[in-house]
């Protein structure tokens, strides 16, 4: 009868999170001899150690204080400049377009082309129940107030 080892991904892991305080492994899982030693002089009076030796201790189970997992990052700052480059970058795609691809603005779009268009919808009398027509007020030659 073999003995099957465990994976590590079977195997509870550390993570620093401020709403789990206590995880299920400590930080350090393979202790040095002067660590081993510090955690035999653990187990008699803590007010003979010093207070780097309980920093030493508290960093062997915990990675994070509260206080630096809490700290902000500047993550934001890479994150905007990325988003602002790549807006930059999408504007000067649309101007490279604007000036090389498109043509002129047809003359359809001039005042006095869509003017014209209208005159001769309202001549046809196109839509008159809900439409242009009915807007109109052709005896006086005007749109309707």
């Amino acid at each position: 009868s073999g003995v099957v080892k465990a994976e590590d991904y079977t195997l509870p892991s550390y993570v620093d999170r401020r709403d789990v305080p206590l995880p299920e492994v400590a930080f350090v899982r393979d202790l040095s001899a002067q660590q081993r030693a510090l955690k035999e002089k653990e187990k008699a009076s803590w007010s003979a150690l010093s207070a780097e030796e309980k920093v030493e201790l508290y960093r062997m189970k915990f990675n994070e204080t509260y206080a630096e997992m809490k700290k902000g990052t500047s993550e934001w700052k890479t994150i905007m400049g990325g988003v602002l480059f790549f807006l930059g970058f999408t504007g000067f795609i649309l101007i490279w377009q604007k000036h090389f691809m498109y043509g002129a603005i047809p003359h359809t779009f001039s005042e006095e082309w869509v003017s014209a268009q209208t005159k001769r919808m309202l001549d046809m009398r196109v839509n008159p129940v809900e439409g242009i027509s009915a807007q109109w007020d052709f005896d006086k030659n005007e749109w309707k107030k």
